[in-house]
């Protein structure tokens, strides 16, 4: 990797790290706050909402908006007819959704559903209008103005929520939690990117991207439409409260891993694109890719599995008990992403969209019967059987790169296991200091040392390379921003 690319990348990175930690911790704090004022059921109303909310911003975004990421040579005319056709499609769906929420409404046996749908729906053209400017940043790689937007948008819209859940609104938090961060999202983004759209359209535009985007477009949704699924079906089968402890034990472990994987993926797609002709180094990032994701994610993982009695007992209360085994079962399934989003990351940007088309269509396949089978045991069934299809999936991720990367299966596998084996061994010896029946504040204190020491100490002892990298990429940007 040349200096420049480096330097590039490590700027990049620590903007998206700051971006999605910010976020997200934020994001921590208000779910928490509002998790002890609301009730399980409210958050099993909105699971379901968000299901077709998802949905929509999917079919808007996803396709046009990474062709323009993955595009070597793009213009004002790209650009000006991405933001049309992403802002005519977000308003056509709100009219489909506002139509059909009837409908929906009455599949779920939740009156209720049919006025808060089209409420919420309401967020689409926001969203929709500064997905180019997302793009526009993220292929310069200018995470710093995603952060700044990202940070002052969570504020005000999680103020917002809180505010209206101490006035007992209950779901009606959540709901003017989700709009106003669209809304306050699209006006900030405006602000710290000064790109404005041209009356310009070109057919030919649309169909060159489209080219590349459908296949993306429609992977996404494959993928949206299937992580979904459980929730279509808990949903139907089970209570609103039930899936309340089922989606509140996945956005635990999900919120933490889409903010440090995410923040890494999304800096290396783009840095994979702009060398995406020359395989040996992409190979080369993508092993680092890897292992710097995974030497981070394991422990977290295997501490929050280890941790979430007590975590959940101090901080969400007992109401939320139920989700403990949600959340560990949660941990085991996102701590593989690391190992499926840089195989993915790594095809998209060679511009193999095909091949990443089939994958998803096999590993949902396979999925869906493992769902199938998992249904009838019930819902526990139904988290362990996700697990089950997480780990086929990522050998079904690896298998490409081994001729298009001659990077095979094997030589990933010992690139984790190390931070792998580590991790678990540390995840044992936290859940063990449980029984030792402390109270619970010191339990966790106790937990967290021991658990950081312990992985740390030895990563150190044991000279991981992946902690001596980690360390001189956060002192090498600390050293220029001081040099400033």
């Amino acid at each position: 990797m040349n200096n420049n690319t480096r330097n590039t990348v490590i700027s990049s990175l620590f903007w998206k790290l700051l971006e999605r930690i910010g976020v997200q911790g934020i994001q921590l704090i208000i779910t928490l706050v509002l998790a002890r004022m609301l009730m399980p059921s409210d958050y099993g109303i909105i699971a379901l909402l968000s299901i077709f909310i998802t949905l929509s911003n999917t079919i808007v975004q996803r396709g046009f908006t990474s062709a323009l990421i993955q595009r070597k040579d793009v213009d004002e005319v790209d650009f000006s007819t991405v933001f049309i056709i992403s802002l005519m499609g977000s308003l056509l769906l709100y009219i489909i959704l506002f139509f059909s929420a009837p409908l929906i409404a009455e599949f779920y046996n939740y009156p209720e559903l049919s006025i808060t749908l089209r409420v919420l729906a309401l967020s689409l053209p926001f969203s929709a209008a500064n997905s180019v400017q997302i793009a526009i940043v993220s292929r310069a790689m200018q995470f710093r103005k995603l952060f700044l937007s990202s940070i002052g948008s969570i504020v005000c819209s999680g103020s917002a929520g809180i505010l209206l859940a101490f006035f007992d609104y209950g779901l009606w938090a959540l709901i003017a939690q989700q709009i106003s961060f669209s809304i306050i999202n699209c006006f900030f983004m405006a602000m710290v990117v000064k790109w404005r759209p041209k009356l310009l359209f070109s057919i030919k535009k649309a169909a060159g991207l489209f080219s590349y985007g459908w296949k993306m477009l429609l992977t996404s949704l494959i993928d949206t439409l299937y992580v979904d699924l459980n929730t279509i079906i808990i949903g139907k089968i089970f209570s609103t409260q039930m899936l309340g402890f089922y989606n509140k034990g996945k956005q635990f472990p999900s919120m933490l891993v889409t903010s440090l994987n995410g923040s890494i993926q999304a800096v290396m797609f783009s840095a994979f694109s702009r060398h995406q002709d020359d395989r040996l180094y992409l190979k080369n990032m993508m092993r680092r890719s890897i292992v710097t994701s995974s030497f981070i994610i394991f422990p977290i993982m295997a501490g929050l599995a280890a941790t979430a009695d007590s975590l959940v007992e101090l901080i969400l209360t007992d109401k939320w008990l139920d989700s403990v085994p949600f959340i560990q079962l949660f941990c085991a399934y996102f701590a593989l992403y690391p190992i499926h989003t840089s195989n993915l990351q790594a095809i998209s940007a060679i511009g193999r969209s095909d091949l990443y088309l089939k994958l998803e269509i096999i590993k949902k396949i396979i999925g869906i019967i493992i769902l199938i089978i998992s249904i009838p045991h019930g819902i526990y069934a139904i988290a362990i059987g996700g697990i089950a299809t997480g780990v086929i999936g990522a050998v079904i991720n690896m298998y490409p790169n081994i001729k298009l990367l001659q990077y095979p299966i094997q030589e990933q596998l010992f690139d984790i296991l190390p931070s792998l084996f580590l991790s678990i061994t540390m995840g044992l010896l936290v859940y063990s200091i449980l029984f030792l029946k402390f109270p619970v504040v010191i339990t966790i204190i106790l937990q967290v040392l021991v658990g950081t020491l312990f992985y740390l100490g030895l990563a150190k002892l044991l000279k991981f390379e992946c902690l001596t990298y980690i360390l001189k990429v956060f002192e090498s940007k600390f050293k220029r921003s001081f040099d400033k």
